[in-house]
């Protein structure tokens, strides 16, 4: 049997286990997920236990995904982001799927990557997508509540700018992408965008997840633009994980109905 798992504190409210199982089962696989909750004093010596014990892969979560930074060998993508979601323990390589997870939500819609993209947000998610969506052809705009931090992802990016939110009506103007990733939608019914900047020429992907549909993609949609929920990068960045640790093409329908299920 081949184990995968999730290493975070606290991971009780994955959904990656049910989403990784479905797609072992889809392909007839003898594998298992688990999830672990190290002490973050205990962090090395868990991923040192994990790789003893066969363990072939780990998903990284909250609040773990900087701190691996020094455990394993980051590749290029994840170095540059800063952070890493996913290891392969036969290797001891670092990568970060959120990057290939918010452009293959995306495309998967039939938005193009080319134009001009707006992400809102400069904290980890933001850094990856900004990453993520630059290296696909895209200039990047950031827009951030603290203007100086988008200044200095921006330094990070190729081809990218930074910005405050007071900003977001005119970068929106003429852009071809717009991605939320703040926490913003999460827990209140509110959007991190004005709603009369949106229009149909855009395509808005919203990283939150829970609630699935949140303002911002209900204002979104009413200004006809394409919408992509949150669910559809989360499947992504698991399915890339999954790829990475089996050489499998990803079940991506068996998945995202696992995914669907719990959300």
């Amino acid at each position: 049997m081949h184990v995968f798992g999730l290493v975070g504190n606290p991971v009780g409210h994955s959904l990656s286990p049910p989403m990784h199982e479905r797609a072992y089962d889809a392909l007839g696989m003898d594998a298992r997920y688990v999830t672990f909750e190290p002490d973050p004093a205990s962090l090395e010596r868990a991923i040192t236990g994990a790789r003893a014990l066969g363990i072939v892969g780990l998903n990284v979560t909250i609040p773990f995904k900087r701190d691996v930074l020094s455990i394993v060998e980051p590749d290029p993508l994840a170095a540059r982001i800063g952070a890493v979601n996913t290891i392969d323990l036969s290797t001891n390589t670092g990568y970060n799927t959120d990057a290939v997870g918010a452009v293959r939500a995306l495309r998967s819609h039939g938005v193009g990557l080319s134009g001009t993209a707006v992400v809102v947000g400069a904290g980890g998610a933001g850094r990856a997508i900004a990453f993520g969506l630059a290296d696909a052809g895209m200039t990047v705009r950031i827009a951030n509540r603290t203007v100086e931090r988008a200044h200095e992802l921006a330094a990070e990016v190729p081809d990218a700018s930074g910005h405050g939110l007071n900003s977001l009506a005119e970068l929106l103007a003429d852009a071809d992408v717009l991605v939320n990733a703040t926490s913003v939608g999460m827990d209140e019914d509110t959007s991190p965008v004005p709603v009369a900047a949106l229009h149909s020429d855009l395509a808005v992907l919203d990283a939150v997840y829970t609630p699935i549909e949140t303002r911002l993609l209900r204002a979104a949609n009413e200004a006809g633009a394409t919408t992509v929920d949150g669910g559809w990068m989360l499947l992504y960045q698991g399915a890339a994980a999954f790829e990475q640790w089996t050489d499998h093409d990803a079940p991506i329908d068996a998945m995202n109905d696992a995914l669907r299920a719990q959300l």
